[in-house]
């Protein structure tokens, strides 16, 4: 009799451990669900900043920090750093953007915009080492609040107008 105490008990044990499993796995998909649904929600409110990276030959390399305040101006900051790049050279950032129609990823555009503070281009001057940052601003006030664009990066040899940086292709959404 004992033993089929023993039987019972460890079949009962058993059973209550794979009840409170199926309880978690239950709790864990609830939770996986309020996160789908919360990002879901969400979709609308993406986040309004990028961190850009440009890469180019050998060690040569850069970041965008763009950043879109919520304010009436919709300034955009895009405070840029390179290195490794011709020491005491000036450089210049273009960005190309496709038709906000047309969003999937790919960037498509060839149409480079030199960007620099508002509407006056700024030069990056790198110093002894190869290394320049600048802090740069665009408007987008123009734009909607909502519009969104596939956009790339590209940093030029001022002198030359020779590619010396470039970016993945990132989606923006104007806030």
């Amino acid at each position: 009799m004992k033993k089929y105490q023993l039987q019972s008990a460890l079949v009962f044990a058993l059973l209550s451990i794979l009840g409170l499993s199926c309880q978690k796995e239950q709790h864990t998909n609830l939770k996986l669900n309020q996160e789908i649904a919360m990002a879901s929600a969400n979709a609308t409110q993406p986040p309004f900043n990028l961190e850009v990276i440009l890469n180019g030959e050998g060690k040569s390399f850069g970041h965008v920090k763009f950043r879109q305040d919520n304010d009436a101006d919709k300034i955009i900051a895009l405070d840029t750093w390179v290195r490794d790049l011709e020491p005491n050279h000036e450089y210049l950032l273009q960005r190309a953007v496709d038709d906000k129609n047309v969003v999937d990823g790919n960037c498509t555009s060839t149409s480079w915009l030199t960007l620099g503070k508002g509407l006056v281009a700024q030069s990056i001057l790198t110093d002894d080492k190869g290394t320049g940052n600048e802090g740069l601003w665009r408007s987008v006030a123009a734009l909607a609040s909502g519009d969104a664009f596939d956009i790339h990066f590209r940093v030029i040899d001022k002198a030359s107008g020779a590619v010396v940086l470039t970016s993945d292709c990132y989606k923006y959404i104007v806030r």
